[in-house]
């Protein structure tokens, strides 16, 4: 083999080397970007689960938390429907009353609201028409226990039941609606109580 041949082997040997070495480094880069890539993605797809996850979390528990809400209101809702039905029965059951019964119950009022001083009581038109006979001096014995009197006037108020009973420029309403709305918060307990204790 000539110099020259020889020469040329070596060049030819050391291209080859350097292709080699070319290919190589390249093959290893790719495979680090492939690597690198795998990595990212992965990371990329585990942020994106977690964030996915914690959305889908939150997402539940509002809707949980909007059914819970929503089901209160309407048990809310339902009760105070049922109450203030109760209380329309309590009413139509008083106005329902025996005449003397009824009366008795006007008495029982007037005994927690008569006071000292002058007293004058107006009825509905319907119960000044059957007022009972003795009911005046019924009225006036309560009025002097407490140190007051009682007037019972033949002008009608505009209430279907119970009185309105005025101590000069003090007016009030003592119709059976009006006393219920008065103690309304206590009522609503005590009935709330009695139709839902257990539940």
């Amino acid at each position: 083999m000539s110099g020259l041949d020889e020469i040329l082997n070596i060049i030819n040997q050391q291209q080859k080397q350097t292709e080699n070495n070319i290919i190589r480094m390249a093959e290893e880069k790719a495979r680090g970007i492939e690597s690198e890539g795998d990595a990212k993605a992965a990371k990329a797809y585990n942020d994106y689960m977690k964030k996915a996850s914690a959305k889908a979390e939150t997402d539940y528990k509002n809707a949980c938390n909007s059914a819970d809400a929503e089901m209160k209101r309407k048990i809310l809702k339902c009760r105070v429907e049922i109450i203030n039905s109760a209380i329309e029965n309590i009413i139509e059951k008083l106005d329902g009353l025996p005449e003397s019964d009824y009366f008795e119950m006007i008495l029982k009022i007037a005994k927690r609201k008569l006071h000292k001083g002058n007293g004058i009581i107006y009825f509905g038109e319907n119960d000044l028409k059957r007022l009972p006979s003795d009911f005046s001096e019924k009225l006036t014995a309560i009025a002097s226990e407490v140190g007051g009197t009682v007037t019972v006037l033949d002008r009608t108020a505009e209430i279907n039941d119970g009185f309105i009973l005025e101590y000069g420029l003090i007016s009030e309403n003592c119709s059976f609606r009006a006393i219920i709305e008065s103690e309304k918060d206590g009522i609503r307990d005590t009935l709330a109580k009695e139709l839902f204790s257990g539940r």
